[in-house]
């Protein structure tokens, strides 16, 4: 099995020691990554809806750096600083994943490390390389 680690200059850089990707044969693992401007490094938005598009658009990048897309996703992990804001985050997911969704784990987490970010997410997809 191969693996290689996986960078994108179209998604959020790393603020710490880890990488943006792995691919591991035919899976592609996501790091946790935020709403985080690719650009500046600078957090973007101040709602749940504008930090969750942010958010997916920095995995989508990363995914399609190798190749995969959404559609491959088939688990995530989700942390929100405040879990009642599960719905309107909810509504923003659905929106830019289709069926059937992965499977999903939502906890409430402790994002102080990132003042102002509300949400961190990652995630895993199945890609297999003979199929690109």
């Amino acid at each position: 099995m191969k693996k290689y680690v996986i960078q994108s200059t179209k998604g959020a850089p790393p603020q710490g020691a880890y990488s943006q990707g792995w691919r591991a044969g035919d899976f592609v693992f996501v790091t946790g990554t935020g709403p985080i401007d690719p650009a500046s490094g600078k957090l973007v938005g101040e709602t749940i809806e504008q930090q969750t598009a942010q958010t997916i658009d920095n995995i989508l990048a990363i995914l399609q750096a190798d190749g995969a897309s959404l559609s491959d996703v088939v688990k995530v992990t989700v942390h929100l600083s405040d879990t009642s804001l599960f719905a309107r985050y909810n509504a923003v997911y659905a929106s830019r994943f289709t069926k059937p969704y992965p499977v999903r784990t939502t906890v409430g987490s402790d994002l102080g490390h990132s003042p102002g970010m509300l949400i961190e997410i990652d995630c895993i997809a199945y890609c297999p390389k003979d199929a690109l």
